[in-house]
């Protein structure tokens, strides 16, 4: 449900507009562009009466990652927790100051905050299902990419990422993805199937 409509459709095309710019492309797009516009057709697949937060939230969560690049952080475990953790904070200021420009309240800015930087997964309903569209996403668009780049990965580790993954969603997105409305990699649908059972 929007309540401010205008101030909607304008963070959402100072989103866009800061997404456009990133110079990688996947499918002839930028790719974050593109990934902020499958996240708000995800979330209006699987919860069309969801909160204007939670669609602002969405479509924000990859905002310019672009420049941060994770070589930026040690190549380490550590390091690469450290990465996200700052990218947390980093899509969330920018969300933020970008929904200013286009005229939200300091209440609303800090709602969208909290989902866009992940606090309170679990017990915030807007942070939960930002979670759930990320990993819905993630399923349907870039899992198979991911597992064809990792080809040293052996199934015990497949089934611990599928695991991890599933892990992270609420019921609701754990039923979403297995009722036929999001399309499953089926190369790697067996294993999604031992990893869930």
């Amino acid at each position: 449900m929007i309540d401010h409509p205008a101030h909607f459709n304008q963070a959402l095309a100072l989103f866009d507009m800061a997404n456009a710019e990133d110079p990688n492309l996947d499918e002839g797009q930028p790719k974050e562009l593109l990934y902020g516009r499958r996240m708000s057709e995800m979330i209006g697949r699987f919860a069309p009466d969801a909160s204007e937060a939670a669609q602002l939230a969405v479509r924000a969560q990859h905002i310019r990652r672009w420049t941060v690049p994770r070589n930026s952080y040690p190549m380490t475990k550590e390091g690469y927790h450290a990465w996200r953790t700052g990218l947390y904070t980093f899509h969330a200021n920018t969300a933020g100051d970008l929904m200013r420009q286009a005229g939200y309240d300091d209440a609303m800015i800090e709602r969208v905050k909290k989902a866009v930087s992940k606090r309170g997964i679990k017990v915030n309903p807007d942070s939960q299902l930002l979670e759930d569209i990320a990993n819905l996403v993630f399923i349907e668009h870039y899992m198979l990419a991911f597992a064809r780049s990792k080809p040293d990965y052996d199934e015990a580790k497949w089934l611990e990422i599928i695991r991890r993954t599933w892990g992270k969603m609420s019921k609701n997105a754990q039923a979403f993805a297995l009722s036929g409305r999001i399309r499953l990699p089926d190369p790697l649908v067996p294993l999604i199937t031992k990893a869930i059972s």
